[in-house]
């Protein structure tokens, strides 16, 4: 008996393995696979610039990076006792306006080589909704909480997001030609712009993303659908009934894994999760024999995979 409807997702031939570089972009929902990319260890680089929800913000922060733009005094302002900036995520604002502003500048070079040497760039679209400073009619990655009446609340349209997304695939391809990128939909439910707003809004995302991936060599990987079919019940999302849950997360990475992580990466996932597992270990006797015979046998096993993959950290 089958009790949900799979979605089918074909195995890709440009898959992940320990020799590729990752980097992930976009809505929380890309923070979650790359926690698990970091998990297990491989090489990624998630979110330089934090959370981005939406295409214009990362088509700008894109652009930015792979020209090496820099950020100035002008795109930085002071609210509520901190520096913030219009085109990067609070997590970045800082109290001193001068470390601010090296901190951006710092991730403008490590975002270009992150982008430059990348073998996938994986892209999570969140919302089609955005907010327009009145002020300077320029639309905003995020509001920083300053009063919603210096906002202009609008919906991207399909055209809208297909020539922004079309303009990311070009400024990354251009610059990296061997780079494949991989485009999907946050499964998150952004229900505070309404639940029929937020419907409109994935709508709006799924079908520029299917015309642009049709017309490029891109992928789409069906995050969001099987959010939707496989795991269709609100036990599968977390306590705010907005995110989806740990458990919805972790089906979710098997599903890209099956698709995305190679064969080989899977043997070498399988050590790498039992070396995790024992680091959180928490002994009732730490001084015993055993115990620290269990230590030194954690040692060993990643000694052995540094001596392979000198860049894994534990």
């Amino acid at each position: 008996m089958q009790f949900t409807t799979p979605v089918p997702i074909p195995k890709s031939s440009h898959s992940i393995d320990y020799a590729s570089k990752v980097v992930s972009l976009g809505s929380c929902f890309a923070e979650n696979m790359g926690n698990k990319l970091d998990y297990f260890k491989f090489q990624n680089t998630t979110n330089p610039f934090g959370i981005l929800f939406h295409p214009l913000a990362l088509q700008k922060i894109i652009h930015k990076a792979v020209r090496q733009e820099l950020f100035s005094e002008k795109d930085v302002f002071y609210h509520n006792e901190r520096w913030h900036s219009f085109d990067v995520h609070s997590e970045l604002s800082l109290a001193d306006k001068t470390t601010f502003l090296e901190n951006l500048n710092s991730g403008i070079g490590n975002f270009h080589n992150a982008l430059l040497e990348s073998s996938h760039v994986i892209i999570t679209l969140g919302t089609s909704w955005v907010y327009r400073k009145i002020e300077t009619d320029a639309i905003v990655a995020n509001c920083h909480k300053v009063p919603q009446a210096a906002f202009k609340k609008e919906l991207l349209s399909v055209v809208q997001i297909k020539e922004s997304l079309l303009e990311i695939i070009g400024t990354i391809l251009t610059f990296n030609p061997k780079t494949k990128l991989i485009f999907t939909v946050s499964p998150v439910r952004h229900i505070k712009d309404g639940f029929v707003e937020n419907q409109w809004s994935k709508a709006n995302l799924i079908s520029s993303l299917q015309e642009v991936v049709h017309a490029t060599e891109s992928t789409y990987f069906p995050s969001y659908e099987i959010m939707m079919d496989e795991l269709r019940d609100y036990r599968f999302y977390a306590e705010d009934m907005i995110h989806p849950g740990s458990l919805a997360i972790d089906y979710i990475w098997k599903r890209f894994a099956e698709t995305w992580i190679s064969e080989d990466a899977s043997s070498i996932m399988q050590e790498i999760d039992s070396i995790q597992k024992g680091l959180s270990h928490r002994s009732f006797n730490p001084q015993s024999e055993q115990h620290q015979k269990f230590l030194e046998n954690l040692q060993n096993k990643i000694l052995v995979l540094k001596s392979e993959y000198p860049f894994m950290e534990f």
